[in-house]
């Protein structure tokens, strides 16, 4: 029996670089807020797409990659940033797909990224010098308070476009 593998369409990859560069973009304006130990990278609140639809775990993936070139951390930053996106998107896109609620998969998505930012929290321990346990509070915090924001938007988005599409 041959099985067919789904390649991405067109516009699977038009959503897919319109999501990095909007990712990317959103975190570059705003360095101050997202790189260091205290981050509020609003453009985290864009992890809630893969609840709707798993090709945005590349769009997300690349456009952390992008975003980390202008991280002060360099590439310890672009390798470990993007693959801590990886896996906390591929996480909640497999803890969500079976979730009928929209609420609830918004709800999951916000807890295992929050919970994720350990990965970040060990590389500034290792790359700055920072305290662990510290470092982890200060990015779950700023995370939550991204996610929540994103969470509320593409609810309310959820509602009027279909993002599964």
């Amino acid at each position: 029996m041959e099985t067919k593998k789904k390649s991405f369409s067109a516009r699977d990859i038009s959503l897919i670089a319109v999501i990095a560069a909007l990712y990317a973009v959103a975190t570059v304006a705003l360095p101050f807020a997202s790189y260091g130990p205290f981050q509020l990278r609003f453009s985290e609140g864009f992890n809630h797409l893969v609840v709707f639809n798993k090709r945005y775990i590349i769009a997300l993936t690349i456009g952390v990659f992008i975003a980390n070139i202008w991280s002060p951390y360099g590439i310890v930053d672009m390798v470990v940033g993007t693959a801590g996106t990886l896996a906390m998107t591929t996480m909640s896109y497999f803890a969500t797909r079976k979730v009928k609620s929209v609420v609830k998969r918004l709800a999951i998505s916000t807890i295992i990224d929050a919970l994720m930012m350990w990965v970040v929290a060990a590389e500034l321990y290792f790359m700055a010098k920072t305290p662990f346990w510290a470092t982890f509070a200060w990015t779950a915090l700023g995370e939550l308070a991204a996610l929540i924001i994103g969470a509320i938007i593409f609810y309310l988005l959820s509602r009027r476009v279909d993002l599964e599409k």
